[in-house]
């Protein structure tokens, strides 16, 4: 009777065979057939259950792999939040121009309150992540009109100012970001990045500098350093901060190129001549390397 019992209960608990085929299509990125299969198995399940959960999450990640946001949104919002729902459910509202419903649900991903400067500027920074410039600036001036002082808002407008090429436009907001952010070093790496980008060799120095200071673990502000002091032509300076970079982030085709040029500058041919076939090297296709 026992045994009986228990057969009994495994076979309940065990998941809709329309179920388990629709997870095994979902892992084969079948992504429509799994869409049929889990919405089948998800009709005979409860609501409340873990296999109804799991069918709707992945009925909806099926959805957004083929681009249909709009048909992910009600399986996302028929489920409990989780940090991997509301993640999705984020980003299905903002492809669907649900803007404030997105930025709700990245705050709450992030417990922050909802359509506060917080929420808009987590929304602006996930954005950007996506390569949703435009959307991630406009996140970030909402974030600016709630609380004009919020730190990394500036930053975010100024990242997408830089991309679109607005190099002045860039350099603003980076100076409004410093103005109430100072300790940011990555904002001081952007502002001299800026500056090389108008050959301002001596004003990028001044601000690269200050990166190094607050973060001298970061490989990129060493680079440019030595890229500014190569354009200088002190040969010395730039081989010192480019050695640096190097101790930093060993396969750096960059870094590597650099020093070549500055090595052969200062009449070290033979090891600058080893330094740029190095960064030839590092440059191939599969190289792992991080760009500066």
């Amino acid at each position: 009777m026992l045994g009986w019992l228990l057969v009994t209960m495994t076979l309940a608990a065990a998941p809709d065979e329309a179920h388990v085929r629709g997870v095994a299509l979902f892992r084969e990125h079948k992504y429509a057939q799994a869409i049929g299969a889990l919405t089948e198995a998800a009709k005979k399940e409860p609501k409340d259950s873990v296999d109804y959960q799991e069918s709707a999450l992945l009925v909806a990640q099926s959805y957004l792999a083929l681009g249909q946001a709009v048909k992910a949104i009600p399986w996302l919002e028929s489920i409990p939040p989780s940090n991997e729902s509301s993640y999705m459910l984020g980003y299905a509202y903002e492809q669907t121009g649900r803007k404030d419903d997105a930025a709700t649900a990245f705050a709450r991903l992030f417990g922050v309150r909802p359509n506060s400067a917080a929420a808009h500027l987590l929304t602006a920074q996930l954005l950007l992540k996506k390569q949703l410039e435009n959307e991630g600036a406009e996140e970030a001036a909402k974030a600016l009109a709630l609380d004009p002082k919020i730190p990394e808002a500036h930053f975010v407008i100024a990242e997408v100012a830089m991309f679109r090429g607005n190099v002045e436009e860039s350099i603003v907001h980076l100076r409004q970001e410093l103005a109430v952010n100072p300790s940011f070093a990555m904002a001081w790496y952007r502002l001299g990045d800026a500056y090389t980008r108008l050959n301002q060799w001596d004003t990028a120095i001044v601000e690269l500098q200050k990166a190094v200071w607050l973060n001298p673990n970061f490989s990129g502000a060493f680079i440019l350093l030595g890229k500014c002091y190569g354009k200088k032509n002190d040969a010395g300076k730039a081989i010192q901060y480019l050695r640096q970079a190097l101790q930093l982030d060993p396969n750096n085709y960059m870094a590597h190129f650099l020093l070549g040029r500055a090595l052969v500058a200062s009449g070290k041919a033979e090891e600058g001549r080893k330094m740029l076939k190095k960064s030839e090297e590092l440059r191939q296709p599969g190289s792992l390397v991080e760009q500066p």
